[in-house]
């Protein structure tokens, strides 16, 4: 194996810093379109259960005050 230098010059015999820095740089781009997608069911599954919510108060009490 070759001995690689880190950044500051400091012995990497591995080279994990370089496989390191690779999965870093490629990694945030694949995840953040997945996040995306991921995060916009919980969030429209939150807002239409607040929806639903508010459409039984308002019933209950339209009821109630009849």
């Amino acid at each position: 194996m070759a001995n690689t230098q880190g950044p500051q010059g400091n012995n990497d015999p591995a080279g994990s810093t370089q496989m390191f820095r690779a999965f870093v740089d490629e990694a945030p781009q694949g995840r953040r379109q997945q996040a995306a997608a991921a995060s916009s069911g919980p969030r429209l599954g939150l807002i239409l259960g607040v929806v639903a919510a508010v459409v039984v108060v308002a019933a209950v009490a339209w009821l109630a005050l009849k």
